[in-house]
Protein backbone atom coordinates (compact mmCIF):
# COMPACT_ATOMS: atom_id res chain seq x y z
CA UNK A 1 0.00 0.00 0.00
CA UNK A 2 1.25 3.06 -1.17
CA UNK A 3 1.12 5.98 2.05
CA UNK A 4 0.34 9.57 1.27
CA UNK A 5 3.05 11.96 1.38
CA UNK A 6 0.71 15.19 2.56
CA UNK A 7 -2.94 15.05 3.85
CA UNK A 8 -5.09 17.71 4.72
CA UNK A 9 -8.22 18.06 7.11
CA UNK A 10 -10.18 21.11 7.41
CA UNK A 11 -11.74 22.52 10.90
CA UNK A 12 -14.89 25.37 10.94
CA UNK A 13 -13.82 28.03 13.95
CA UNK A 14 -16.27 29.61 15.97
CA UNK A 15 -16.12 32.79 13.66
CA UNK A 16 -17.07 31.08 10.16
CA UNK A 17 -13.08 30.67 9.10
CA UNK A 18 -12.18 27.60 7.64
CA UNK A 19 -8.67 26.62 9.06
CA UNK A 20 -6.50 24.10 7.04
CA UNK A 21 -4.48 21.29 8.74
CA UNK A 22 -1.90 20.08 6.59
CA UNK A 23 0.36 16.83 7.59
CA UNK A 24 3.31 15.92 5.63
CA UNK A 25 5.19 12.74 6.19
CA UNK A 26 8.98 12.17 5.79
CA UNK A 27 11.91 9.92 6.85
CA UNK A 28 12.68 10.47 10.90
CA UNK A 29 16.37 10.54 10.40
CA UNK A 30 16.79 10.58 14.52
CA UNK A 31 14.08 13.65 14.37
CA UNK A 32 10.86 14.03 16.55
CA UNK A 33 7.93 11.69 15.75
CA UNK A 34 5.68 14.61 15.02
CA UNK A 35 6.17 18.31 14.61
CA UNK A 36 4.42 21.09 14.80
CA UNK A 37 4.37 24.57 12.78
CA UNK A 38 2.10 27.39 13.90
CA UNK A 39 3.65 30.96 13.32
CA UNK A 40 3.24 33.00 15.97
CA UNK A 41 1.12 30.66 18.55
CA UNK A 42 3.66 28.42 20.39
CA UNK A 43 0.67 27.41 22.39
CA UNK A 44 -1.33 26.44 19.96
CA UNK A 45 1.92 24.52 18.55
CA UNK A 46 2.41 22.70 21.55
CA UNK A 47 -1.63 21.66 22.18
CA UNK A 48 -1.36 20.39 18.42
CA UNK A 49 1.66 17.97 19.19
CA UNK A 50 0.22 16.93 22.72
CA UNK A 51 -2.90 15.96 21.30
CA UNK A 52 -1.61 14.20 18.55
CA UNK A 53 0.65 11.99 20.36
CA UNK A 54 -2.16 11.13 23.02
CA UNK A 55 -4.53 10.23 20.60
CA UNK A 56 -1.42 7.76 18.64
CA UNK A 57 -1.71 6.26 22.22
CA UNK A 58 -4.89 4.07 21.56
CA UNK A 59 -3.47 2.88 18.27
CA UNK A 60 -2.59 -1.16 17.92
CA UNK A 61 0.54 -0.74 15.96
CA UNK A 62 3.32 1.74 15.70
CA UNK A 63 5.50 2.73 12.64
CA UNK A 64 7.92 5.56 14.07
CA UNK A 65 10.15 5.36 10.82
CA UNK A 66 8.30 8.39 9.74
CA UNK A 67 8.03 12.23 11.07
CA UNK A 68 4.85 13.82 10.63
CA UNK A 69 4.67 17.54 10.46
CA UNK A 70 1.49 19.25 10.64
CA UNK A 71 0.64 22.75 10.29
CA UNK A 72 -2.29 25.89 10.51
CA UNK A 73 -3.00 28.14 8.06
CA UNK A 74 -4.76 30.60 9.69
CA UNK A 75 -4.10 30.64 14.21
CA UNK A 76 -7.41 30.03 15.89
CA UNK A 77 -8.18 31.78 19.15
CA UNK A 78 -6.58 30.96 22.19
CA UNK A 79 -9.02 29.36 24.05
CA UNK A 80 -10.48 27.63 20.87
CA UNK A 81 -10.33 23.61 20.63
CA UNK A 82 -12.64 22.26 18.15
CA UNK A 83 -9.79 21.93 15.31
CA UNK A 84 -8.14 19.04 17.21
CA UNK A 85 -10.17 16.42 16.04
CA UNK A 86 -8.85 17.83 12.46
CA UNK A 87 -5.69 17.66 13.80
CA UNK A 88 -5.79 14.01 14.94
CA UNK A 89 -7.74 12.91 11.11
CA UNK A 90 -4.55 14.80 9.61
CA UNK A 91 -2.27 12.81 11.22
CA UNK A 92 -3.87 9.89 10.87
CA UNK A 93 -4.56 10.05 6.79
CA UNK A 94 -0.89 11.20 6.12
CA UNK A 95 0.27 7.86 7.65
CA UNK A 96 -2.82 5.85 5.79
CA UNK A 97 -4.48 4.69 9.35
CA UNK A 98 -7.84 6.72 7.94
CA UNK A 99 -9.22 6.61 4.40
CA UNK A 100 -12.61 8.51 3.14
CA UNK A 101 -13.74 8.04 -0.14
CA UNK A 102 -12.60 11.69 -1.90
CA UNK A 103 -12.25 15.11 -1.51
CA UNK A 104 -11.62 17.45 1.94
CA UNK A 105 -12.49 16.29 5.66
CA UNK A 106 -14.24 18.36 7.77
CA UNK A 107 -13.85 17.86 11.32
CA UNK A 108 -15.07 19.22 14.45
CA UNK A 109 -14.73 18.23 17.79
CA UNK A 110 -12.37 18.24 21.15
CA UNK A 111 -11.17 15.63 23.79
CA UNK A 112 -10.01 15.80 27.50
CA UNK A 113 -9.09 12.22 26.89
CA UNK A 114 -7.30 11.61 23.93
CA UNK A 115 -5.40 9.44 24.88
CA UNK A 116 -8.36 7.00 25.99
CA UNK A 117 -9.59 7.97 22.74
CA UNK A 118 -12.77 10.11 23.71
CA UNK A 119 -13.96 12.45 21.54
CA UNK A 120 -15.98 14.82 22.67
CA UNK A 121 -19.27 17.57 20.95
CA UNK A 122 -17.49 21.45 20.81
CA UNK A 123 -19.01 24.69 20.39
CA UNK A 124 -21.89 23.95 18.07
CA UNK A 125 -21.61 24.43 14.21
CA UNK A 126 -23.24 27.57 12.60
CA UNK A 127 -25.36 24.89 10.01
CA UNK A 128 -25.27 28.25 7.64
CA UNK A 129 -21.37 27.45 7.41
CA UNK A 130 -21.56 24.14 7.34
CA UNK A 131 -23.96 23.80 4.62
CA UNK A 132 -21.36 26.35 2.81
CA UNK A 133 -18.72 24.54 3.11
CA UNK A 134 -20.03 21.07 2.68
CA UNK A 135 -18.78 21.13 -1.42
CA UNK A 136 -15.57 21.14 -0.29
CA UNK A 137 -15.99 18.45 2.47
CA UNK A 138 -18.07 15.55 1.23
CA UNK A 139 -16.76 13.41 4.65
CA UNK A 140 -18.01 15.74 7.56
CA UNK A 141 -16.48 14.35 11.29
CA UNK A 142 -18.12 15.58 14.35
CA UNK A 143 -17.97 14.46 18.20
CA UNK A 144 -21.14 12.95 19.50
CA UNK A 145 -23.91 15.25 20.76
CA UNK A 146 -23.27 17.94 17.84
CA UNK A 147 -26.44 19.26 16.94
CA UNK A 148 -26.52 19.55 12.91
CA UNK A 149 -29.57 19.74 10.86
CA UNK A 150 -30.66 16.06 9.76
CA UNK A 151 -30.56 16.75 6.07
CA UNK A 152 -26.52 17.28 7.00
CA UNK A 153 -24.63 13.71 6.42
CA UNK A 154 -22.04 13.18 9.23
CA UNK A 155 -19.97 10.62 10.79
CA UNK A 156 -20.72 11.06 14.86
CA UNK A 157 -18.41 9.60 16.53
CA UNK A 158 -17.94 9.35 20.35
CA UNK A 159 -14.34 7.95 20.42
CA UNK A 160 -11.73 7.19 17.75
CA UNK A 161 -12.69 3.46 17.31
CA UNK A 162 -15.88 4.73 15.59
CA UNK A 163 -13.93 5.93 12.91
CA UNK A 164 -13.70 2.37 11.15
CA UNK A 165 -16.76 1.30 12.87
CA UNK A 166 -14.11 -0.59 15.76
CA UNK A 167 -15.44 -0.91 19.52
CA UNK A 168 -14.11 1.74 21.98
CA UNK A 169 -10.76 1.53 22.13
CA UNK A 170 -10.60 2.63 26.00
CA UNK A 171 -11.91 -0.31 26.73
CA UNK A 172 -8.28 -1.88 25.79
CA UNK A 173 -6.43 0.98 27.99
CA UNK A 174 -5.41 -0.04 31.52
CA UNK A 175 -4.39 3.36 33.57
CA UNK A 176 -2.90 3.81 37.21
CA UNK A 177 -1.68 5.77 39.02
CA UNK A 178 0.41 6.56 42.06
CA UNK A 179 1.67 9.51 44.64
CA UNK A 180 4.62 10.88 45.28
CA UNK A 181 5.92 13.99 47.84
CA UNK A 182 6.48 16.75 45.86
CA UNK A 183 8.78 18.87 48.45
CA UNK A 184 9.84 22.40 47.26
CA UNK A 185 10.42 24.06 50.91
CA UNK A 186 6.68 26.20 51.14
CA UNK A 187 3.28 26.30 50.94
CA UNK A 188 2.97 24.47 47.82
CA UNK A 189 3.82 21.19 49.40
CA UNK A 190 1.93 18.63 48.34
CA UNK A 191 1.25 15.18 46.71
CA UNK A 192 1.86 14.76 43.31
CA UNK A 193 0.82 12.48 40.80
CA UNK A 194 1.53 10.47 37.63
CA UNK A 195 -0.62 8.24 35.87
CA UNK A 196 -0.01 5.40 33.37
CA UNK A 197 -2.09 4.38 30.49
CA UNK A 198 -0.95 0.97 28.13
CA UNK A 199 -2.26 0.04 25.25
CA UNK A 200 -1.30 -3.40 24.02
CA UNK A 201 0.69 -3.55 20.53
CA UNK A 202 -0.23 -5.98 17.70
CA UNK A 203 3.07 -6.37 17.03
CA UNK A 204 6.16 -7.06 19.34
CA UNK A 205 9.75 -6.03 18.69
CA UNK A 206 9.36 -2.41 19.02
CA UNK A 207 11.97 -0.33 20.72
CA UNK A 208 10.84 0.36 24.09
CA UNK A 209 11.71 3.75 24.59
CA UNK A 210 9.77 5.30 21.45
CA UNK A 211 6.52 3.38 22.73
CA UNK A 212 6.58 5.45 25.66
CA UNK A 213 5.17 9.04 25.58
CA UNK A 214 5.17 11.54 28.64
CA UNK A 215 3.43 14.43 26.17
CA UNK A 216 3.47 18.01 28.78
CA UNK A 217 6.70 16.89 30.30
CA UNK A 218 10.00 19.02 29.57
CA UNK A 219 12.62 16.68 27.36
CA UNK A 220 15.00 16.23 30.11
CA UNK A 221 11.59 14.46 31.85
CA UNK A 222 10.66 12.52 28.90
CA UNK A 223 13.90 10.98 28.34
CA UNK A 224 13.97 9.80 32.06
CA UNK A 225 10.56 8.31 32.08
CA UNK A 226 11.53 6.53 29.11
CA UNK A 227 14.53 5.14 30.77
CA UNK A 228 13.00 4.15 33.82
CA UNK A 229 10.31 2.33 32.83
CA UNK A 230 12.01 1.03 30.17
CA UNK A 231 14.87 -0.31 32.85
CA UNK A 232 11.97 -1.29 34.75
CA UNK A 233 10.67 -3.19 32.54
CA UNK A 234 13.29 -5.20 31.35
CA UNK A 235 13.90 -6.16 34.94
CA UNK A 236 10.21 -7.57 35.18
CA UNK A 237 11.11 -9.56 31.96
CA UNK A 238 7.74 -9.39 30.61
CA UNK A 239 7.24 -6.16 29.96
CA UNK A 240 9.52 -5.12 26.74
CA UNK A 241 7.86 -4.26 23.46
CA UNK A 242 4.45 -5.23 24.49
CA UNK A 243 2.78 -2.15 24.90
CA UNK A 244 1.97 1.37 23.97
CA UNK A 245 2.44 3.82 26.67
CA UNK A 246 1.22 7.41 27.91
CA UNK A 247 2.78 9.02 31.42
CA UNK A 248 0.87 12.17 32.49
CA UNK A 249 1.74 14.52 36.11
CA UNK A 250 -0.50 15.90 37.65
CA UNK A 251 1.88 18.84 37.83
CA UNK A 252 4.05 18.32 35.01
CA UNK A 253 6.73 21.22 35.87
CA UNK A 254 9.18 19.78 38.93
CA UNK A 255 12.48 19.26 39.57
CA UNK A 256 14.44 15.76 40.34
CA UNK A 257 14.14 12.31 40.09
CA UNK A 258 12.06 11.24 43.09
CA UNK A 259 8.78 10.54 41.35
CA UNK A 260 11.09 7.68 39.24
CA UNK A 261 9.49 4.83 42.09
CA UNK A 262 6.20 5.99 41.34
CA UNK A 263 6.41 6.15 38.38
CA UNK A 264 7.80 2.46 37.88
CA UNK A 265 5.04 1.60 40.34
CA UNK A 266 1.74 2.99 38.19
CA UNK A 267 3.21 1.02 35.52
CA UNK A 268 3.04 -2.14 37.25
CA UNK A 269 -0.22 -1.81 38.73
CA UNK A 270 -1.22 -0.66 34.51
CA UNK A 271 0.27 -3.65 33.83
CA UNK A 272 -0.97 -6.32 36.32
CA UNK A 273 2.16 -7.08 37.22
CA UNK A 274 1.67 -5.59 41.35
CA UNK A 275 -0.43 -6.12 43.46
CA UNK A 276 -3.47 -3.60 44.19
CA UNK A 277 -3.37 -1.88 47.59
CA UNK A 278 -6.48 -0.92 49.23
CA UNK A 279 -5.87 2.83 48.48
CA UNK A 280 -2.90 5.01 46.83
CA UNK A 281 0.44 3.77 46.43
CA UNK A 282 2.81 7.05 47.97
CA UNK A 283 6.15 5.94 46.86
CA UNK A 284 9.46 8.25 46.46
CA UNK A 285 12.88 6.89 45.34
CA UNK A 286 14.83 6.69 41.68
CA UNK A 287 17.56 4.29 40.35
CA UNK A 288 20.62 4.26 38.32
CA UNK A 289 19.48 0.52 37.78
CA UNK A 290 16.05 0.02 36.92
CA UNK A 291 16.87 -2.61 35.03
CA UNK A 292 18.16 -4.50 38.23
CA UNK A 293 14.88 -3.62 40.34
CA UNK A 294 17.11 -1.41 42.29
CA UNK A 295 15.88 1.58 44.44
CA UNK A 296 17.95 4.29 45.68
CA UNK A 297 17.66 7.12 47.95
CA UNK A 298 16.93 10.79 47.37
CA UNK A 299 16.94 14.12 48.89
CA UNK A 300 14.73 15.60 51.45
CA UNK A 301 13.91 12.49 53.91
CA UNK A 302 12.53 14.69 56.77
CA UNK A 303 9.87 17.26 55.02
CA UNK A 304 8.95 13.60 52.78
CA UNK A 305 8.28 12.08 55.43
CA UNK A 306 6.61 14.74 57.06
CA UNK A 307 4.40 15.69 53.95
CA UNK A 308 3.56 11.68 53.37
CA UNK A 309 2.36 11.77 57.59
CA UNK A 310 0.32 14.52 57.06
CA UNK A 311 -1.42 13.61 53.45
CA UNK A 312 -1.83 9.72 54.24
CA UNK A 313 -5.09 7.93 54.60
CA UNK A 314 -6.24 4.67 55.46
CA UNK A 315 -5.62 2.17 52.88
CA UNK A 316 -2.53 3.71 51.71
CA UNK A 317 0.55 1.75 50.98
CA UNK A 318 3.33 4.24 51.30
CA UNK A 319 7.62 2.94 49.94
CA UNK A 320 10.34 4.22 50.79
CA UNK A 321 13.94 3.55 49.77
CA UNK A 322 15.48 1.01 52.38
CA UNK A 323 18.31 3.68 52.54
CA UNK A 324 15.36 5.59 54.78
CA UNK A 325 15.08 2.84 56.98
CA UNK A 326 17.36 4.67 59.79
CA UNK A 327 16.64 8.06 59.31
CA UNK A 328 12.74 7.37 59.90
CA UNK A 329 11.38 9.71 62.71
CA UNK A 330 10.49 8.04 66.30
CA UNK A 331 6.96 6.80 66.05
CA UNK A 332 6.43 7.16 62.32
CA UNK A 333 5.44 3.61 61.77
CA UNK A 334 3.04 3.71 64.52
CA UNK A 335 1.52 7.20 63.28
CA UNK A 336 0.81 5.94 59.55
CA UNK A 337 -1.19 2.49 61.50
CA UNK A 338 -2.85 4.89 63.33
CA UNK A 339 -4.18 6.28 60.13
CA UNK A 340 -4.27 2.74 58.41
CA UNK A 341 -2.14 3.05 56.96
CA UNK A 342 1.28 1.45 55.78
CA UNK A 343 4.72 1.73 54.96
CA UNK A 344 7.84 -0.62 53.64
CA UNK A 345 11.50 0.63 53.03
CA UNK A 346 12.51 -1.54 49.97
CA UNK A 347 15.78 -2.08 47.95
CA UNK A 348 14.39 -3.35 44.98
CA UNK A 349 11.23 -3.42 43.30
CA UNK A 350 9.21 -7.10 43.59
CA UNK A 351 8.71 -9.69 41.03
CA UNK A 352 5.07 -11.55 41.06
Amino acid sequence: MTLPTTAQCLALLADGRLLAITASRRPRANRADVKCVVAGAPATCERMQEVVRLARHTEARLDSRDQVVLSMDTVPAPDERDWELAAVLADRMVRGLYRHSGGAVLAHGRSDAWHLGRVQAGVPLAIGHVRHHLPLAPALVVGAGTDLAPDVDCLSISHLGGLLGHPDPAAAVSSAKAWFPLHSGGVNDSLGWVEVSVHPLAQGGADEEDTIAAPGADLGTQLAVRRALAGARHFDGRGLGRWRSVVRFGQPRFQGASYELALVMADRLARGREYVPRGRIIATGCSSAWHAGQVETVEGVEPKLALILEQAVAGDRVLLPAAWQGQLPDGFAAALRARGASHACIERIGMI
